[in-house]
């Protein structure tokens, strides 16, 4: 017994000095010292260009030791860096500074990440905007430009200058679960929102870092699948983005995915990191990669010319001293990588900067205000029966029916959670709106469904609130598990779905409600495509929300009653069947990527979809004239000029998004139908035409000879479509043609 109460005793210290240690470690984490990103004032004397400072990055990099050199690759240290970001982001629920390559001895600050697909993440209560697939179906840049604008001054006020922002990963199939933070599934589309947010950012200096180089399309088997794709179909269906926001956007810098292309980890991938990149591109700025598993070998990502390593010191420390020690890597290479990064980093730390960044900014009234401003445009009404606007509420009874109708649902709980101070919900915004004006809301779960029926046949309209959460979609928070089945439940929260339906329960509630009251709105809130078929021909409004930000709510309830005429439209197709579209499997080790997908795919096999690709409704109605082309024979080094009368042939105000795309009937090799190739948004009042034009390079109608390694323009006639969606009924038509020589 003595024995037994002294080993209790020994025990029972030992678990004290565990617990002790823990608390101490998790203390210490969450206490951290915060460093300025900006260079002291007195730092460096004379450096007032950008010239001067990449002659200073030179100066700076032969002036350090190897040691030095190595610490501008990589994070934090690896066991106070885990506990760090494991004590803040688990315990406080907070993201917290990783410091990277601060130099006290030359002067050099640290630089630090912050995630930025709908907002400022490190730090709690920056602005909460909708998730980025609905600014993209918005498809206003000049939008997505304020909303950039806004996020690069709140990283700023909250200690950080390095944003993992834009996700521009292209929308293969929409079961994939990160969609909701990428713009949709058009090259184009993508590049153009891409180059807005990036130049947009960067003018507070704050490094804009384009996410996840490259195609990472399928989030649960995002770290080990082996992606397959063709040389042409990589560089014309999944690279042009990327290119468009180095070469157009001049962004500082990228980060590499997870995911191996061809073979190879994309941290470890010299043709997709130097070959092309840097080669054909001609980049500049530096790579970082994913966090926590996004190197696998050090001395691969030297070779391949990768040059952080995030967010802990792990393949970048010891193993690439020895590596130098033994000769495997060259102390040159080093040097070539630091002088990339110092040279791309350090114009942010030091150049002047083009405001003051006042903390009371942050989340302000003007902040919010926009983040209200983009949930409104980017709302896409599918369908409307006469049914939306509801009339003014006053003296009128709302039923807000739903499982989600009341849950705080900005997206998922990954990297871009954003933790605003406040979000309102469907239910909180439509209560706001209608008792403000003498109407009575009334809020039911649906769970009950007679209890549902009952009151849909008491009240003079029903907003039907269905979608998903952070536990559907989203970031893959969980085990990584190799060899499971497409259908075989996850292990965590978020990642891929398993299908395009909506959950049963919601299923059964519309099936339910949908002829119970004339006055039925149903209300989509999630990230991505769903299956509508069984049920959409039955009710007679529905209305895509999406994850809509902090003030979600009050823009919902602005919509539904008419303040705000919806103009958002969708930016990926809805399919009828998910069976038409291509292969996915959210536990692939291996997956092949083909050249269709999206509009591309729907059109060359002439199914129909759901809902086409830029497809919204208005309260007003728009009337389009034929297109004009300023010249229509013209030469591989011209400008393609069109033009196109609108009409608000309604009697509301609103806004249209003029589509234009080319076709390629034509053409002696497989090409797509059309392809978007110019958009624009305009506001017209009822009654008014207004002229939208386009301005397009011929050299954006190149197709890549993989044979030749190069870009062809063909010699042919094409077409030229405009109109408001990518439905060929929705479309009017013109040709030109392209020739070598001058006509």
């Amino acid at each position: 017994m003595k024995l037994l109460l002294k080993v209790l005793k020994y025990l029972g210290i030992f678990l004290l000095a565990i617990v002790l240690l823990i608390s101490l470690s998790v203390i210490i984490a969450v206490n951290y010292k915060e460093y300025d990103v900006r260079a002291g004032a007195d730092a460096f004397p004379g450096i007032e260009t950008k010239q001067d400072v990449e002659e200073l990055a030179v100066k700076l990099v032969s002036e350090m030791t190897l040691e030095e050199k190595l610490d501008q690759m990589y994070g934090e240290g690896y066991f106070w860096g885990i506990q760090k970001f494991v004590g803040n982001f688990l315990v406080i629920k907070k993201f917290p500074h990783i410091y990277v390559g601060r130099n006290d001895r030359l002067n050099i600050p640290p630089w630090v990440l912050s995630d930025g697909p709908r907002g400022a993440v490190v730090v709690k209560g920056s602005t909460s905007f909708p998730s980025a697939i609905a600014r993209g179906a918005s498809w206003d840049t000049d939008l997505e430009r304020r909303v950039a604008d806004v996020v690069g001054i709140e990283m700023r006020i909250n200690g950080v200058n390095y944003a993992a922002a834009p996700c521009i990963n292209l929308l293969r199939n929409p079961l994939w679960g990160r969609a909701q933070e990428t713009y949709g599934e058009d090259p184009w589309h993508l590049g153009r929102f891409g180059v807005a947010y990036v130049q947009s950012i960067q003018q507070h200096h704050v490094m804009a870092c384009p996410k996840h180089y490259a195609l990472n399309s399928i989030e649960n088997s995002r770290m080990y699948v082996d992606v397959s794709v063709g040389e042409r179909t990589l560089r014309e269906v999944y690279l042009p983005h990327f290119k468009k926001v180095i070469q157009e956007g001049g962004t500082a810098s990228l980060m590499s995915a997870y995911n191996k292309v061809n073979g190879d980890f994309c941290g470890e991938n010299r043709y997709l990191l130097t070959d092309i990149l840097r080669d054909d591109w001609g980049f500049k700025g530096f790579v970082s990669t994913d966090w926590l598993m996004g190197l696998h070998d050090g001395v691969k990502g030297v070779k391949a010319g990768l040059d952080v390593e995030m967010p802990f010191k792990n393949h970048y420390g010891k193993e690439l001293e020895e590596a130098i020690a033994n000769g495997s890597v060259q102390e040159a290479e080093i040097n070539t990588i630091v002088t990339r990064i110092l040279k791309t980093r350090l114009p942010y730390a030091i150049l002047p900067d083009k405001m003051e960044y006042n903390p009371e900014l942050k989340a302000s009234e003007n902040h919010t205000a926009l983040a209200r401003e983009v949930a409104e445009k980017s709302m896409v009404l599918l369908k409307n029966e006469g049914v939306l606007p509801l009339s003014k509420p006053a003296g009128k009874k709302v039923a807000v029916i739903g499982r989600i109708a009341d849950v705080e649902n900005t997206g998922d709980l990954g990297s871009s959670n954003v933790r605003s101070e406040y979000v309102i919900t469907p239910y909180q915004g439509i209560k706001r709106y209608v008792e403000g004006m003498g109407g009575a809301v009334l809020l039911n779960d649906g769970s009950d469904l007679e209890e549902s029926i009952k009151l849909a046949g008491e009240v003079d309209a029903v907003i039907l609130v269905v979608g998903f959460t952070r536990e559907d979609e989203g970031e893959y928070m969980g085990r990584i598990e190799k060899g499971k089945d497409h259908n075989a439940p996850a292990s965590g929260i978020g990642g891929d779905r398993q299908n395009l339906k909506l959950h049963n329960s919601d299923e059964q509630l519309i099936m339910a409600l949908k002829t119970v009251n004339p006055k039925t709105v149903v209300t989509f809130v999630g990230g991505s495509a769903i299956i509508m078929e069984g049920w959409k021909e039955d009710v007679p409004a529905i209305l895509y929300a999406w994850y809509s930000g902090m003030e979600g709510g009050n823009a919902l309830a602005r919509v539904i009653f008419g303040d705000v005429n919806p103009s958002g439209k969708l930016p990926f197709s809805i399919p009828g069947d998910e069976n038409e579209l291509p292969e996915f499997n959210r536990y692939a080790e291996s997956a092949s990527y083909g050249y269709y997908h999206g509009y591309t795919l729907f059109d060359k096999k002439g199914s129909l979809t759901s809902f086409p690709f830029g497809y919204g409704l208005s309260y007003t109605s728009f009337s389009y004239d034929a297109p004009m082309i300023q010249s229509t024979g013209l030469t591989v080094n011209d400008t393609l000029r069109v033009s196109v009368n609108v009409t608000n042939s309604g009697d509301v105000d609103g806004e249209e998004i003029v589509q234009m795309y080319v076709g390629f009937s034509n053409s002696t090799i497989d090409r797509p139908v059309k392809l978007l190739r110019g958009f624009d948004k305009v506001y017209i009042n009822p009654g008014q035409a207004v002229t939208v034009s386009f301005d397009l390079p011929v050299e954006e109608l190149a197709w890549y000879n993989p044979d030749s390694r190069s870009w062809e323009i063909e010699m042919m006639e094409y077409e030229l479509y405009t109109g408001s969606s990518s439905s060929r009924e929705d479309l009017q038509q013109t040709t030109f043609s392209i020739s070598s020589v001058s006509k």
